[in-house]
């Protein structure tokens, strides 16, 4: 048995931009030394129109900075029509001054590995967790299906390095505004929130260093390839 343990940190600072620079990364150079609240469920997951709308008035409620990428999910089929998600009237032109909403590809990486993000809302799909934990990002999770909820509990309860936004045992139920503004509060702006912060940044160093040339997550993959190579 090898534990061989994340693989993704081994080429995740590699995928980088080629050439120009997205608009957004552009707004988060300007956002320096605010810490901003990265908002994305991925390629596989939507949103209904109502929890989008809950989600924005939380925000604006919140008073955080945000980027949020706001997109459908890939349907895998290109004759189907991509939905486009709508936000409350008036929303982006109120929040203009604290929040960017991005509605097309955005450069995942990139924004996560920006100095001025300072926490993720995320369904926690694994590979948006691996992501996010090894660039040392505090996850404000709100899991949505499959296997999202034990990566939920794995990222707030045991790892601790997050928070919960959505309930899993009322996942029909829609998060109030206020609830949403609490929790992106108490991730960005409070004694906790800085804790769990410093907790991931820690978590994201060792993941890192167990992955990087001589790190024990290394060692056991060239002990594995060794072995089937012999």
């Amino acid at each position: 048995m090898w534990a061989i343990g994340p693989l993704e940190t081994m080429t995740i600072f590699r995928n980088r931009l080629n050439g120009g620079q997205h608009e957004c990364l552009e707004w988060l150079d300007k956002q320096r030394p605010n810490p901003v609240l990265y908002i994305s469920s991925g390629t596989t997951t939507f949103m209904e129109d109502e929890q989008i709308r809950e989600l924005a008035l939380g925000l604006e409620q919140s008073e955080m900075n945000f980027l949020w990428v706001l997109r459908d999910a890939d349907k895998g089929n290109v004759f189907v029509q991509v939905r486009r998600p709508q936000l409350p009237d008036g929303f982006e032109e109120r929040v203009k001054e604290k929040g960017m909403v991005v509605r097309d590809w955005a450069p995942h990486l990139d924004i996560l590995g920006h100095s001025s993000t300072g926490g993720f809302m995320s369904h926690c799909g694994w590979n948006s967790c691996l992501e996010s934990m090894s660039l040392g990002v505090s996850i404000a999770a709100w899991p949505m299906h499959s296997d999202q909820l034990i990566n939920a509990v794995l990222i707030t309860e045991v790892l601790k390095v997050g928070v919960l936004v959505g309930n899993w045992t009322r996942k029909d139920e829609l998060g109030s505004p206020s609830v949403i503004s609490e929790v992106v509060n108490k991730l960005m702006d409070s004694e906790e929130g800085d804790e769990v912060r410093k907790r991931a940044e820690e978590f994201g160093n060792e993941l890192r260093e167990a992955t990087a040339e001589g790190g024990v997550s290394r060692i056991e993959l060239d002990s594995f390839i060794a072995h089937i190579s012999r």
